[in-house]
């Protein structure tokens, strides 16, 4: 089945779970066509919007004029930035505010931010009258090529990232790519590391049409779009055949142990390192572990550092401003991240670029080792 479709610009990427099926629309324009698009698939007439203080001001007032363009009321819930906002203080304001708004179970929360609004939004959406409609319009390479797809939802604990949360699928992701323009080059080299995730878990090709194309995926138009649409399709084939993370799914983790590790450390201080930068270092080092294991070549590891170190990304853990703790409590972060089972170490590896697997068991003593040895 080609689930990806072209209609004029906009690409569709199907995500076919059952009764929770739903589409992914991707390209210019679609969130002063937001309304119509919603109205035409779904059936409420209300809806919350949650967003963040950054992303209000540039794209809050077309979304609203859309939705009341197409019937829709709609009341807006405007957050703070940034990663720390991912809290049970700041779900708790959203979840009032939905309850506010009047929104029942077959009207609408509507997530317009990156990542950190859509999780929580969704988390809001999922637990809100044991779950009312979500609609995801992520305004962020990141989000839009992994977060706003799956219905992993979700804040942070002191404990760790994404520790807290629920699967909630959305009933539309629209990601309008004429946002990804008012990205700053951080923000969107750090979405990038994302789609570079695709094609090394089992997608070679795609890595080294990445390698090839990366300048005019930067630069944007038609091949933006296509990597985009190729990311959302990767991740919703690896969705459907393990929809709630209990085997496959888990290799969309890939860098993911080590870049949460890395967050924590830093204690999500985004002037210090943003989610995609953590996952860039950490894909560099889950290949540089698994060459240390034997399972790959060194040059695969290179290959990858080359890259992402080629589009600006940081690959290594002394590109991180400041100091880093010892060795020993980055363990502990891995340890208490969730993809922990039974005690049990559980990392992605890999056998080579594209030949991504999921390790269990991996022995502590060797991580500590590798992570003493990467931190000097």
């Amino acid at each position: 089945m080609n689930a990806i479709t072209s209609a004029s610009a906009i690409r569709t990427v199907h995500v076919p779970l059952g009764e929770r099926a739903y589409d992914i629309l991707i390209g210019p324009g679609l969130i002063v066509r937001a309304g119509a698009e919603i109205a035409s698939r779904l059936k409420g007439r209300k809806a919350a919007v949650i967003t963040d203080e950054n992303v209000a001001p540039l794209y809050l007032k077309a979304l609203v004029a859309s939705l009341d363009e197409a019937g829709i009321a709609s009341a807006a819930v405007v957050l703070p930035a940034g990663e720390k906002t991912k809290s049970f203080e700041h779900l708790i304001t959203a979840c009032d505010k939905v309850l506010e708004a009047r929104v029942e179970r077959n009207d609408y929360v509507i997530a317009l931010g990156g990542g950190v609004i859509g999780d929580l939004s969704g988390f809001a959406a999922g637990i809100v009258r044991r779950g009312v409609r979500f609609v995801q319009v992520p305004t962020s390479l990141l989000s839009q090529v992994d977060s706003s797809v799956g219905g992993k939802t979700g804040i942070n604990s002191r404990h760790g990232k994404n520790l807290i949360g629920v699967f909630h699928q959305p009933d539309l992701v629209l990601a309008d790519t004429d946002v990804l323009n008012s990205l700053s080059a951080r923000e969107f080299r750090a979405g990038y590391a994302e789609v570079a995730k695709y094609g090394l878990i089992d997608k070679p090709d795609f890595f080294a049409w990445l390698e090839a194309n990366w300048k005019a995926v930067f630069a944007g138009g038609s091949a933006r779009i296509e990597a985009i649409a190729a990311s959302c399709q990767a991740k919703a084939d690896v969705v459907v055949a393990d929809e709630r993370e209990n085997g496959q799914r888990a290799l969309l983790n890939l860098g993911h142990t080590f870049g949460h590790a890395l967050e924590a450390a830093t204690a999500y201080d985004s002037s210090r390192l943003v989610h995609g930068e953590g996952v860039s270092i950490g894909m560099v080092l889950a290949h540089e572990f698994s060459a240390r294991m034997n399972l790959a070549s060194p040059d695969d590891a290179r290959r990858v550092e080359r890259h992402l170190k080629e589009v600006g990304l940081p690959t290594r853990m002394s590109d991180i401003p400041g100091e880093l703790p010892p060795a020993e409590t980055l363990m502990d972060a891995i340890a208490q991240d969730k993809k922990v089972k039974s005690g049990k170490l559980t990392f992605i590896l890999t056998r080579g670029v594209g030949q991504s697997f999921v390790a269990d068991d991996v022995p502590a003593s060797e991580v500590i080792s590798f992570l003493q040895e990467k931190h000097a």
